[in-house]
């Protein structure tokens, strides 16, 4: 009976030393790292056995029993991963040294490894079978302690006969008994850390999703200002346009009702000149219709371009002949010049290149009261990482008011460069920049703007002119 009494002070100290560790590991190696949590583990059933060792039936001098192979038990089944119970099974057998070298120590390490491999074997068991978690336990706790029994009695220093007859009576359902309800205790403080560390994970998820609403709120309070800012715009843009479009359909059924009341009192240079305007009017709203027709094909991603080659030295003389009215009329200097480097001819769309400029030139022309408006075409490298890429820029030029720094990207968006009180002074949508833009996308190219308030703005149109020069 001295051997139950021992195994039964073994099993009390190793719930003890559980107790601590479970406290100990619940507030601090809880919240550590995969790999701490599993040295922290293996370190902690070694000393579990080296206790359990220290507090042994000591047979005679040399000859230690107790149950230093219970942690094994206990890590098959709430760790399961094969190299770490090989590691625990030889470094537990391993402690065994320090209570003397002897044949019986000896035989302790080589018993303890053997367990540890088999152990390893049970785990990759564990791990596969669809079986309940308790029949999983009672068969790893009786072959561990049948393993233990044949061990001492194959390799162990009392004799086979003795130890079987005698000792291997008391101890082995001893043994069952005690891993099987120490493997129950264990079991619990698993269950228990297991639902602390569920309970970790999910304040962490929590703060997550708290920290990612608060997030989302700040980008849905930031949307909800675009769209009022965005109502905003359209509803002066709308403002804007509806002004526009009167404008010239006024002109044209007042004219047309004078051309068609009239008498033999008007003079053909009167009708003439109501014709004239009916003709501009026309043309006027015609633009109008044009730029939001395009604009709407744009957004739907339905504006087709076809590339074409076009000739680059006859958009000077094509510009001179559409602006030079224009500039004459406002009493501005218009001059339109090319670089010799420029390339004859590129390939590209040609009407909506020029679509591009006329709305640039145009830009330029209704915002300048007085000065000049210049165009140059001419041949940049612009640096793109590790290599420099040749664009052909149209870079348009005006003494006009200028555009402050603020607003050289909204200028840029539909809608919202439709200011009110700019437009409704020098006329317009204010949807030509943004379809320039769009257009300048669609052939691969981009617009800049340099520009300053009161001093006048360069807008330039880049096309590509190759794929690349690395430098």
């Amino acid at each position: 009976m001295e051997y139950v009494k021992i195994f039964f002070v073994n099993t009390a100290l190793l719930i003890t030393l559980s107790y601590l560790a479970n406290l100990i590991y619940k507030y601090t190696v809880t919240y550590a790292s995969e790999p701490v949590k599993k040295v922290s583990w293996v370190l902690l059933a070694i000393f579990a056995g080296w206790i359990s060792t220290f507090f042994g039936y000591r047979l005679d001098e040399h000859v230690i029993f107790d149950l230093r192979f219970v942690p094994l038990i206990i890590s098959t089944l709430a760790y399961p991963q094969p190299l770490v119970l090989i590691i625990i099974g030889v470094l537990t057998g391993l402690t065994r040294l320090t209570f003397g070298v002897t044949e019986a120590a000896l035989v302790g390490v080589l018993n303890l490894s053997i367990l540890g491999f088999i152990c390893a074997g049970l785990s990759l068991w564990v791990q596969r079978s669809a079986a309940s978690m308790m029949y999983k336990g009672l068969i790893t706790i009786l072959v561990v302690n049948v393993v233990n029994v044949l061990n001492i009695a194959v390799f162990g220093v009392i004799p086979a006969q003795e130890y079987i007859m005698k000792i291997m009576p008391v101890t082995f359902p001893a043994g069952l008994v005690l891993s099987a309800l120490f493997a129950l205790i264990i079991r619990d403080f698993h269950l228990d850390l297991m639902r602390t560390g569920q309970i970790v994970r999910a304040n962490e998820l929590l703060s997550e999703q708290t920290e990612e609403l608060h997030k989302n709120k700040i980008v849905l309070e930031e949307r909800a200002k675009q769209l009022m800012l965005a109502s905003q715009f359209k509803s002066e843009f709308l403002a804007n346009m509806s002004h526009e479009l009167r404008t010239p359909l006024n002109s044209i059924i007042n004219l047309s009702q004078l051309i068609e009341e009239s008498d033999e009192s008007r003079s053909v240079e009167e009708l003439s000149e109501y014709g004239g305007i009916i003709h501009r009017s026309g043309e006027d709203l015609l633009s109008l219709i044009n730029d939001i027709l395009d604009l709407s094909k744009v957004e739907a991603g339905k504006l087709d371009v076809i590339m074409e080659d076009l000739n680059v030295s006859e958009v000077p003389d094509l510009l001179l002949q559409h602006f030079s009215v224009v500039a004459k009329q406002k009493q501005l200097t218009f001059s339109v010049s090319m670089d010799e480097e420029v390339p004859a001819v590129i390939h590209t769309d040609p009407q909506r290149v020029q679509q591009i400029l006329r709305n640039l030139l145009s830009n330029a022309f209704k915002f300048t009261m007085a000065g000049s408006v210049s165009m140059n075409i001419c041949v940049v490298e612009r640096q793109e990482g590790p290599a420099s890429r040749r664009w052909i820029a149209f870079e348009v030029q005006d003494t006009g008011i200028g555009i402050p720094p603020e607003k050289h990207d909204l200028i840029f968006e539909a809608f919202e460069q439709a200011d009110t009180n700019v437009s409704r002074k020098y006329g317009g949508t204010g949807l030509g920049l943004s379809i320039s833009n769009d257009l300048a996308r669609l052939l691969g190219g981009f617009i800049t703007l340099h520009s300053r308030e009161g001093q006048g703005s360069v807008f330039a149109l880049h096309l590509p002119l190759d794929s690349g020069v690395s430098v």
